[in-house]
């Protein structure tokens, strides 16, 4: 069917980039900015939070004694036993810092999606950070003392976990080292259940219930193809029974317990971490705090900064296996 002649259509004026000459037509901006980036933080959003301060900050683990056979004959005399003291132990708090500068002009015009350009990067930057710190928390980065203009940097998970490993070895040689040095992984393999059994069977010897295992995704996926099921799900409905394929294993029925699985974008790849989160806490020197940076010209500067660390209040109550390659 014809369009008849001179009849008045919008495509030559659909506007600047869509025809050319440009037309008149009002441009259709939302004033909603769709941002896909995760913004989840799994571990230091459910673990403890503390303060410090100083930049070096330290605890003390302790441990019980093997159980003996207890039994002294009727009147001896008391035996004075040894005793071990505590072990003391720290980790260093690092800086995390966004800084961002916005122009007088472009705070002045008019920004589809925000009134602020400064406000709104600003909390941008804010979650970009929380990223930051999650991704670095979970790393294998051991603890850094920092010198002039050297940043310190505070041992992270995989450094601390040094008691119960899976395709892996401690590299310390006691656990003052601890969060010092980290284990040296072993040669990649299969992702295996008998690995996830072993390391929680080492867990429960130790006196630990860690109750999460975090993986990364391929991770997951390559655990939850260890058991696949159909349920059926009856509706009230109809009586029916619609089949469901559970291609998902978010539960790990063990013999010492139920492990949830937590997937986590942020993990470092081929590494699973066994975790009481009981047993972890971020320990802040500075909380999150912004700070207007000087004024040089026609424009607006301002800083976001934390300064944190790692706390790990007994690393033998968590686990972790290293090497574990989803492509194998």
């Amino acid at each position: 069917m014809a369009v008849p002649a001179n009849t008045r259509e919008t495509y030559p004026a659909l506007g600047p980039g869509r025809a050319d000459p440009p037309g008149g037509i009002r441009e259709d901006l939302s004033d909603i900015i769709y941002n896909i980036s995760p913004e989840e933080t799994p571990f230091m959003s459910a673990i403890g939070k503390g303060s410090c301060d100083n930049t070096y900050f330290e605890w003390q683990t302790d441990e019980l004694a093997d159980p003996i056979k207890n039994v002294v004959p009727e009147g001896d005399e008391a035996t004075v036993l040894a005793v071990d003291e505590p072990i003391r132990t720290g980790n260093y708090t690092q800086i995390s810092s966004k800084t961002i500068r916005s122009s007088g002009t472009a705070e002045a015009v008019d920004f589809a999606g925000r009134n602020s350009t400064l406000a709104y990067q600003m909390a941008k930057k804010a979650k970009e950070c929380k990223l930051d710190m999650e991704q670095m928390l979970l790393s294998n980065q051991v603890r850094v003392a920092g010198s002039s203009g050297v940043a310190r940097e505070t041992g992270g998970v995989g450094a601390w976990i040094h008691t119960n490993l899976v395709n892996a070895t401690s590299g310390a040689a006691s656990p003052h080292e601890f969060g010092g040095v980290a284990p040296t992984a072993g040669t990649d393999k299969v992702v295996e259940e008998s690995d996830l059994r072993t390391l929680i069977a080492d867990c429960w010897d130790s006196g630990a219930k860690p109750d999460v295992l975090m993986v990364n995704g391929p991770l997951k996926m390559k655990i939850s193809q260890w058991s696949q099921s159909v349920s059926d799900l009856r509706t009230a409905a109809n009586n029916q029974s619609p089949a469901f394929v559970v291609a998902a294993v978010d539960v790990y029925v063990s013999d010492f317990g139920n492990i949830r699985i937590v997937p986590n974008r942020l993990m470092p790849p081929n590494t699973a971490y066994l975790l009481d989160y009981d047993f972890w806490d971020v320990t802040y020197l500075r909380p999150f705090f912004t700070q207007n940076l000087a004024i040089t010209g026609d424009s607006t500067a301002k800083q976001l900064l934390v300064e944190y660390g790692l706390r790990s209040k007994n690393e033998a109550a968590n686990g972790a296996i290293h090497g574990w390659d989803p492509e194998l």
